[in-house]
């Protein structure tokens, strides 16, 4: 998985745009320095998500523009929230910081907000914040169903949070791969809290859970194809276990059928190149 300098980022989103990509998700990767407990950078009005946000509003039109909202790529801990001196995840304090990063996200004019830190009723306050600020048609994207899956690990390597994460995990805030009630009621309740958008994460092991939420509510589902899936497919294409074009058009295709209404993937770009 590539890191891009915000200038590169504007030359790939323009890319994109020209193969029929309609919306994109920005994740930071910001220096050691910058990182605490709190993850006080995350919402600095010049930092790195803030200058890239506002530069691709700025240079191009017509491209939805998805901002990640979680502390991990801001804390010296590696964990989405702040600790506390039991080295637990306070959530309160923990929304407290998620609001202001997302209202200086929506500053900025980003088009959707996706909150993927798993904090209790951080949805709620964010959509007070938006709302009490005039910011009535920024979305929020939720990743109501985010499983502790260990096909994350490209990812995190790449926002630079393993380093920090160490032996530790997130247990304790995503959810539990082997439950399935759970997804149901955290959709839910972030929908009753003011999401308009549902997000399954990871993709294929979980698409039961989209048939589920699909069949239950009315409400736009996204899955994400994540850094493992991505890895997994392109090791097996190297080793020649596989086709590598036939089984991501599987995958993605699979995906759809399952209900899901947008796919966010590392093989956008070629997918697009594929079908050209």
């Amino acid at each position: 998985i590539l890191r891009m300098s915000i200038d590169v980022a504007i030359k790939e989103i323009k890319l994109l745009k020209k193969l029929g990509i309609q919306g994109v998700a920005l994740f930071p990767s910001i220096e050691k320095k910058y990182k605490n407990n709190a993850g006080t950078e995350s919402f600095n009005e010049d930092g790195l998500m803030q200058r890239a946000i506002r530069s691709i509003k700025k240079t191009i039109s017509n491209v939805a523009i998805i901002s990640d909202i979680a502390l991990d790529p801001y804390t010296d801990h590696g964990q989405d929230g702040i600790l506390g001196n039991n080295k637990q995840i306070l959530n309160d304090e923990t929304i407290e910081v998620l609001v202001k990063q997302s209202l200086s996200h929506a500053e900025c004019g980003v088009d959707i907000i996706a909150p993927s830190d798993m904090m209790d009723g951080r949805i709620r306050a964010i959509r007070k914040s938006l709302e009490k600020n005039k910011f009535f048609d920024t979305k929020i994207l939720s990743y109501s169903a985010k499983y502790s899956s260990n096909f994350y690990g490209p990812f995190r390597d790449a926002v630079g949070s393993v380093k920090n994460l160490g032996e530790s995990n997130k247990d304790t805030y995503q959810m539990d791969f082997s439950n399935k009630k759970d997804a149901v009621r955290e959709v839910e309740m972030d929908i009753s809290e003011g999401a308009d958008i549902i997000m399954v994460k990871p993709g294929l092991p979980y698409l039961d859970i989209v048939s589920k939420i699909n069949d239950k509510f009315n409400i736009p589902i996204f899955i994400y194809q994540v850094s493992g899936e991505y890895a997994m497919i392109k090791a097996a294409a190297k080793n020649k276990c596989l086709d590598e074009k036939k089984a991501v058009l599987e995958t993605l295709i699979c995906m759809k059928r399952s209900g899901a209404n947008a796919i966010i993937t590392y093989y956008a770009k070629d997918v697009l190149q594929w079908m050209k």
